[in-house]
């Protein structure tokens, strides 16, 4: 009984972060929001003790900060923050891509190097046509489980897999409340997936680190565009 009330309370705890990481990332709880765990924890029906872990866990990945006195607030990014994710992840997928070509796989062939990528393919996709359509809430979702999946299966390194993935939600947390406010949200709205997984699935290493360095170079632009408008 212990074992299972112990899965239990940390599936829900898992649930509660990714409810509240969700929230974030819609921008429902907005940067620099604050709230307490008594307040999450009536929200959601549920009792302290996982909100409180929920909460800790998304401190640990960024999302939130903690203050002793007033409880937790929503992490606020300057464009500065948003300037390093980008570059950290250019150097680490520049890194990936020097290491081993992707698309090609030492040794037999690995069927499921093939049935991933069709798989990720897919989220492409989906992710593609919600950014052409302008559709954050859509995208946003199939946006980062496509890096997710895609960083996984080409690093083949969890940790490197893990790394990315975190900054790319820190990414799209400091981007939300900028994008909602964009005129022209769709010039800013990357819909490169699919080229990418292809030029994986071919494996031309030179195409596929061409369109990441453009999409971040991209990122970059967009930047300092928010810094010269903040003057």
């Amino acid at each position: 009984m212990p074992a299972s009330g112990a899965v239990t309370r940390n599936t829900l705890r898992q649930q509660i972060a990714d409810a509240l990481r969700d929230e974030v990332l819609a921008g429902r709880l907005e940067p620099g929001q604050e709230f307490t765990v008594k307040q999450i924890a009536e929200q959601y029906g549920v009792s302290a003790t996982p909100v409180r872990e929920a909460l800790v866990d998304l401190c640990a990945q960024g999302l939130l900060d903690s203050d002793q006195h007033r409880g937790f607030r929503v992490h606020q990014y300057s464009i500065d923050d948003y300037r390093g994710m980008v570059e950290a992840r250019m150097l680490v997928v520049d890194g990936i891509f020097r290491r081993h070509t992707p698309g090609t796989a030492p040794g037999e062939p690995d069927l499921s190097y093939g049935v991933a990528l069709v798989s990720i393919r897919r989220r492409g996709e989906a992710a593609a046509r919600a950014a052409r359509a302008g559709d954050l809430d859509v995208l946003i979702g199939y946006d980062i489980r496509y890096w997710r999946e895609l960083g996984r299966l080409v690093s083949a390194n969890d940790y490197i897999a893990d790394f990315l993935h975190r900054l790319r939600v820190q990414a799209w947390v400091f981007s939300v409340p900028y994008l909602r406010s964009e005129r022209d949200v769709l010039g800013w709205l990357w819909s490169g997936h699919v080229d990418l997984v292809d030029a994986i699935t071919l494996g031309d290493a030179d195409a596929a680190v061409a369109l990441v360095r453009a999409y971040n170079a991209h990122s970059l632009e967009w930047a300092d565009r928010l810094e010269a408008r903040a003057r």
